[in-house]
């Protein structure tokens, strides 16, 4: 199972550097797992940057996973792995997300690096 974070969402769907990186977790999409906050955060920054239309076809795309929605037991899970793992609130969601799928996260997150069951590409530098 793969979890993929919104920074690899937007780098895919903005076909950046590293898309073809997440292209495979992405793609085997009967094996994606795609938390809401996800879908928050990427149709927020399309939203903005290239207006409804491109952003809920963005959605639409990610909505090809399993959405998993934020309940109590997932928001209780996230509030202690993002106290034991000094996680910001969304990235706290998805990385228990991860956990409780027993998924791998693929990410460009620096934050992520060296933790279990990540799969981390740095995002490339701008020229």
């Amino acid at each position: 199972m793969n979890v993929v974070d919104s920074s690899a969402w937007l780098a895919y769907l903005a076909g950046e550097k590293n898309a073809g990186y997440f292209a495979a977790a992405i793609e085997a999409t009967d094996k994606l797992i795609v938390p809401t906050i996800c879908l928050c955060e990427v149709f927020k920054v399309v939203l903005r940057e290239r207006g409804e239309d491109e952003a809920l076809l963005a959605v639409a795309v990610m909505q090809q996973g399993k959405v998993v929605d934020l309940d109590s037991h997932l928001a209780l899970e996230a509030a202690a792995v993002g106290h034991e793992e000094g996680l910001a609130l969304a990235d706290a969601i998805i990385y228990a997300t991860t956990r409780l799928h027993q998924a791998t996260l693929w990410t460009q997150d620096e934050h992520f690096t060296g933790r279990p069951g990540v799969r981390f590409k740095a995002k490339p530098k701008k020229d």
